[in-house]
């Protein structure tokens, strides 16, 4: 009950005859034993597997039945056996959860003292007697003390009392109350009143979605709050009983906990084999739930992946093949969260017509509709559904009906085709098909319309003109709920429900595939042009949208076999298009952007995009303009479905600079592996901006000779003309050990810039690393360049914790303060650090994040590449660097990425004689050192 009226403990009283039948001390000390006792016992019972679930849940509110009931009698509270000396009506209820005769171990005892008149005195201090000795007993106990007008003057007002006396149930007392205040509920529940009741139930059950995932698809999922959990059945089971009657007598409650409300299967709402499933996965939830609060000892609700392969393990999920125990409980996890989604398209809707037909009292209106398909109040409906069954293809045909009409889909029609799913396997290889899921996946799309009262517009007409491509529906996740995916696209069903344990991927792998297509035509709708204006420009001449799309659907289809999941996909891929009927040459097509569709996101954020033998071996995997128009859009789509915070400008930036020079490659611009005339170029230009900022032409004439020609390639003009300045600021202040610093912020990129200009030390790039690790900056990108005097000019591209570039002033004042002191050696870098850093979150260090160090000499002519792989943590990147400098290495340019727990750290490097590692002793004795400072960061975490 909402607003609970507290125990009037700290009410001045007259001496009152008030005499409880035993001390409440007493009473304490006897019901702890026995509550202890029992709950030991149901808990042995459920770890033994003697009892299931809801069985268990059962148990312990039955025991709390048996504890409150004693402790009324102990308080000496009214009862029909020995009423009060006032002759006061009494009812001590269960409401809530508890009400409907299901409690887990940590959930809180909902109780409401029902009266026919306000309590006196004596009552009052009874019911404290009891709460007292409740929260004595350690129980969390949710409390109201009400008259029958009291309590339906809340049910009026507020939705969370109105659903709460649904679930009542007497404990002690006198029956008759609650009894009278159910046939006073019954009547509320009428006509206008039960209507918004309904509605406003469905309201909250979406804003509950999007405080704790508008998907069921989470990684960590709120097993009882979340999409596709436990509070979504108890949604169906509340508007049910509202709408339908015979919910509400006493006798049902038993009933009621195994499930959803009799009348729904005493009114053909469900079928045998539906009704049978609810009850499964209603159990499945209710142990995890269990599990769950046992293992933490607390009212925890949220399946973090701490607590997932305890889970799993006592639920019997052992490893099978190539997939972990904890990923097969969690794909079955997903599995029944995606269940009760469909129960809930198959239950609600019935509910909802239900109630119109109740309120409107008039049968629905049903007129012919479009290709001997009917509508009925508006919505596209099936004439027979067992047309489903003896031509399977009329699903399709359909859904297409509805397409190239815009019409939404009856309930009735939801319903039959999640009944008939499985008839839809005999569409493989069938041309017609085929061609209809290609039209339903290309759609222009916005999301499906929500659930609304017949006789509401099917598409609504106040947010988009009629014909409005954003109106349009997606039908894509409709595909997949109702499981016609999985019988179409052989390899769909495998990565339903696939946990990424990588703590970069939110969403299970189908759902982050689905989103990706979502991106892709919000990207061609022009609906994401501020964030990602170059992906509109592509989209915009696209020309071979199906496969496109198609590869969006099938980038990660390959997860979940053991191995490399592009080449995987890549097969599974192939063997698709070919039952689709596409041609040799567009299956080569989307089997390649498949197989490589990592490549661009892979070298833009961990390779040197400015070497040009890095733009050259990708200009020779890609080789086609149009491939690479199509992969960028692919990457792009692929990355911002991880969640907005996956994508910042500066990823925008690198995608885009690798775009062009490879385009520029295969468009035969870059012709040579060092583009003599984009460095003359270059070198022009910025010769003239200092002429026209009165720079004195000898320092001009100094700076022009310092650089190589990476360096000239690697910045922007105006990069140029500002490190001109840093390096005449140098020889302006006559000290040759000085340190010349800039920070610029570039908000447009989504970074803030550091460019340190000084005498070249060993371990400098170290120290400089370790600075930013204590100011919370991410690094993304990092170059250095060694200028033909000696001297190093240091550019380092970082990030704010969440994101984004350092703005403010006194925060760019602080880095600048702090790389100072570091650099002049006022701080104790590794004292500083081992202070600052904090350890990953408990439930993070469950998920296993292996160390690997891989050396490549061949994919840069100067240079030996280094990729250190591990888990993320502050002052990795400082760590890494000090071996390598210890190992007297020199780093040309490190990039730097994370992917959740990740880190993806690449390193150009050099030895001592500017010489790539030259032996394999040498290769291994550095992968070594690396893997010891992996090793030692891992600890550190522990």
């Amino acid at each position: 009950m909402s607003a609970p009226t507290a125990p009037a403990a700290s009410h001045p009283r007259a001496a009152s005859s008030y005499q409880p039948a035993i001390p409440r001390q007493e009473a304490l000390e006897k019901l702890r034993t026995e509550l202890g006792i029992q709950r030991g016992r149901i808990h042995q019972q459920f770890e033994q597997r003697k009892t299931s679930g809801v069985a268990t849940a059962r148990n312990l509110a039955l025991l709390m039945d048996h504890i409150i009931e004693q402790l009324a009698r102990h308080a000496g509270l009214p009862h029909p056996d020995h009423p009060s000396a006032g002759g006061e009506s009494f009812c001590l209820c269960a409401t809530g959860g508890y009400g409907a005769g299901l409690l887990a171990p940590f959930s809180d005892v909902d109780l409401l003292f029902l009266t026919d008149r306000p309590p006196s005195d004596t009552l009052i201090q009874a019911i404290e007697y009891v709460l007292y000795t409740l929260w004595d007993l350690g129980l969390r106990v949710g409390h109201a003390t009400r008259t029958i007008e009291s309590a339906m003057e809340m049910a009026r007002t507020d939705q969370t009392s109105c659903t709460t006396l649904l679930d009542i149930r007497p404990l002690y007392g006198q029956n008759a109350l609650v009894l009278s205040l159910q046939e006073k509920l019954e009547a509320h529940l009428k006509g206008p009143a039960l209507e918004r009741f309904v509605l406003q139930a469905i309201a909250q059950r979406e804003d509950r979605h999007r405080r704790f995932g508008e998907t069921p698809y989470l990684v960590e999922p709120h097993i009882k709050e979340g999409k596709g959990g436990l509070r979504d059945l108890q949604v169906l089971n509340w508007i049910g009983y509202a709408v339908l009657g015979n919910g509400l007598s006493i006798k049902s409650n038993l009933q009621r906990a195994q499930g959803l409300a009799p009348a729904c299967t005493l009114l053909g709402l469900l079928t045998k084999r539906e009704i049978s499933r609810t009850r499964s996965l209603w159990n499945f939830l209710w142990t995890v739930r269990l599990n769950l609060h046992y293992i933490t000892g607390r009212n925890e609700e949220r399946l973090t992946f701490d607590v997932q392969p305890i889970i799993g393990a006592r639920m019997r999920y052992g490893n099978h093949g190539h997939q972990r125990g904890v990923e097969r409980f969690m794909r079955h996890h997903f599995l029944m969260a995606r269940a009760v989604m469909r129960l809930t398209h198959v239950f609600q809707p019935a509910i909802l017509l239900h109630l119109r037909n109740q309120l409107q009292q008039r049968p629905p209106r049903v007129e012919p509709g479009p290709d001997g398909f009917q509508r009925i109040d508006g919505y596209l409906s099936l004439p027979n559904p067992l047309v489903l069954v003896r031509e399977p293809i009329t699903v399709l045909r359909f859904l297409d009906c509805a397409r190239r009409h815009q019409l939404a889909l009856h309930p009735a029609a939801i319903q039959q085709i999640i009944r008939f799913e499985r008839h839809s396997a005999t569409l493989r290889h069938n041309e017609e098909a085929s061609s209809l899921f290609i039209k339903l996946l290309c759609e222009p799309a916005s999301e499906v319309p929500p659930a609304v009262l017949p006789g509401q517009p099917a598409i609504s007409e106040m947010e988009h003109e009629e014909d409005d491509e954003h109106s349009r529906i997606f039908w894509l996740p409709l595909l997949n709920e109702t499981g016609i995916l999985s019988h179409l696209l052989p390899g769909w069903s495998r990565i339903l429900g696939r946990t990424q344990f990588d703590g970069y991927h939110i969403h299970t792998v189908e759902a982050h595939t689905i989103e990706s297509v979502r991106v892709l035509r919000m990207i061609e709708q022009g609906r994401m042009t501020d964030e990602l204006p170059l992906a509109y420009r592509l989209a915009r001449t696209m020309t071979q949208r199906p496969l496109l799309y198609l590869a969006t659907l099938l980038h990660d289809i390959g997860k979940g076999h053991g191995g490399d999941h592009s080449e995987i996909g890549a097969d599974i891929a192939t063997s698709i298009c070919q039952q689709l009927g596409f041609s040799a040459s567009d299956t080569d097509t989307v089997s390649w952007l498949v197989l490589h569709h990592l490549l661009l996101s892979r070298t833009a954020f961990s390779r040197d995009i400015d070497d040009p033998q890095t733009i050259l071996d990708l200009a020779d995997i890609i080789q086609s303009p149009k491939r690479l128009r199509m992969l960028l859009l692919l990457t792009i789509a692929d990355i911002r479905a991880v969640g907005p915070r996956a994508w910042n400008a500066w990823k925008a930036t690198l995608l885009g600079r690798l775009y062009t020079r490879i385009a520029d490659v295969l468009e035969g611009g870059l012709q040579a592996r060092e583009d003599d005339e984009r460095v003359e170029h270059n070198k022009a230009f910025v010769q003239q901006a200092l002429m026209d900022e009165g720079m004195a032409s000898a320092d001009i004439a100094s700076f022009m000779k310092l650089g190589s020609p990476g360096y000239w390639l690697s910045f922007d003009p105006q990069s140029h003309v500002r490190h001109a300045g840093l390096i005449s600021r140098h020889r302006a202040g006559g000290r040759d050990d000085a340190i010349i610093m800039d920070i610029v912020p570039l908000p447009s990129r989504g970074i803030t810039e550091l460019t340190v200009f000084c005498k070249d030390k060993p371990g400098l790039f170290s120290r400089i690393t370790g600075a930013l690790a204590l100011c919370g900056a991410t690094i993304a990108d990092a170059r250095i360049h060694t200028l033909h005097n000696g001297m190093v000019l240091d550019t380092f591209w970082f990030q704010a914790p969440h994101g984004e570039a350092f703005l403010e002033p006194e925060h760019v004042e602080r880095l600048r303060e702090t790389i100072t002191q570091v650099m002049e050696g006022d701080v104790n870098l590794d004292e500083t650090l081992s202070a600052a850093s904090f350890p990953l979150a408990r439930r993070l260090e469950a998920l296993p994040i292996p160390s690997r160090v891989l050396i490549d000499n061949d994919a840069s002519e100067n240079h030996s590449i280094v990729e250190v792989n591990g888990r993320d943590r502050p002052a990795l990147l400082h760590n890494i660097t000090a071996t390598l400098s210890r190992l007297k290495l020199h780093i040309s340019s490190a990039h730097i990425m994370t992917y959740g727990l990740r880190a993806v750290d690449v390193f150009y490097v050099t030895d001592s004689e500017g010489r790539k590692l030259a032996t394999p002793e040498q290769e291994e004795a550095l992968q070594a050192a690396l893997l010891e400072t992996l090793r030692h960061t891992e600890a550190d975490i522990s």
